[in-house]
C-alpha cells in the first residue's frame, strides 16, 4: 500500500537520491528520456536534507522504499543548487497577475520523480494534492521551469493545474516555466 507523506529521515532522503539516480539522463536510455521523462539536477544528501530542513519533501513511499517524490524549494535556498540559480534570476524577471514573482511568497518544486513501475496511475497528482495541502496555506503559488525535452513531465503538470506563464532559451535548450495558482483552486 502506497503511503504520501513528507520526508521525515535520512532514510527518506536516500530513497529520493536512489529514485533520482535512476532518471538521470545519463543513467537512462535516449527513448526512456523521451518516452518516460527525466529529472536534470543531480543532489546529495547534505544538499537533500538542507532543502528539507527548510521545508520538507513529499514522498510516496510503498513499504520502505521511496516511488515517487516531489523536492520542496524556497527563495531560501536560491543559491544552494547551482543548476538552479539561472531559474530564480528567470524568475526574478517575470511578472505574474501585474506583479513580479520575486514579489510573491513562492514555492518551487525542485524537482518531481515517478518511479518507473508507478506512473500512469496518477501518483503525481496524489503526491501534488499533498504537496499542495503542505503548502498552500502558506505560499501563493508553486513554480517550476521544465524542460520541453520533457514533454511528459509538462503534460503531468499541466493535468495537476499547472500553466505554463514563460518560455525561454538558454545556452542548451528551451525551458517552460510553469505555475499552479493556489489561490485559483
Amino acid at each position: 500500500m502506497l503511503e504520501i507523506g513528507r520526508a521525515e529521515s535520512e532514510s527518506d532522503l536516500q530513497g529520493i537520491l536512489e529514485l533520482q539516480q535512476k532518471n538521470l539522463p545519463q543513467n537512462i536510455t535516449p527513448e526512456e528520456k523521451s518516452e518516460q521523462g527525466f529529472v536534470r539536477v543531480e543532489h546529495n544528501l547534505e544538499l537533500l536534507g538542507l532543502l528539507n530542513s527548510i521545508e520538507a519533501h513529499v514522498i510516496a513511499k510503498d513499504g520502505n522504499s521511496v516511488v515517487a517524490y516531489i523536492l520542496a524549494m524556497t527563495k531560501k535556498s536560491r543559491n544552494d543548487v547551482p543548476m538552479l540559480i539561472p531559474m530564480f534570476h528567470q524568475l526574478d524577471k517575470l511578472t505574474y497577475k501585474g506583479k513580479l514573482v520575486s514579489e510573491y511568497n513562492y514555492m518551487v518544486i525542485g524537482q518531481v520523480c515517478i518511479g518507473k513501475n508507478y506512473r500512469g496511475q496518477g501518483l503525481f497528482a496524489s503526491c501534488f494534492e499533498a504537496y499542495s495541502a503542505a503548502f498552500a496555506k502558506d505560499y501563493d503559488f508553486a513554480i517550476t521551469e521544465i524542460s520541453i525535452s520533457n514533454p511528459r513531465s509538462i503534460k503531468a503538470h499541466q493535468k495537476a493545474g499547472f500553466e505554463i506563464i514563460h518560455t525561454f532559451q538558454d545556452e542548451f535548450e528551451t525551458w517552460v516555466i510553469v505555475v499552479c495558482d493556489w489561490n485559483k483552486k
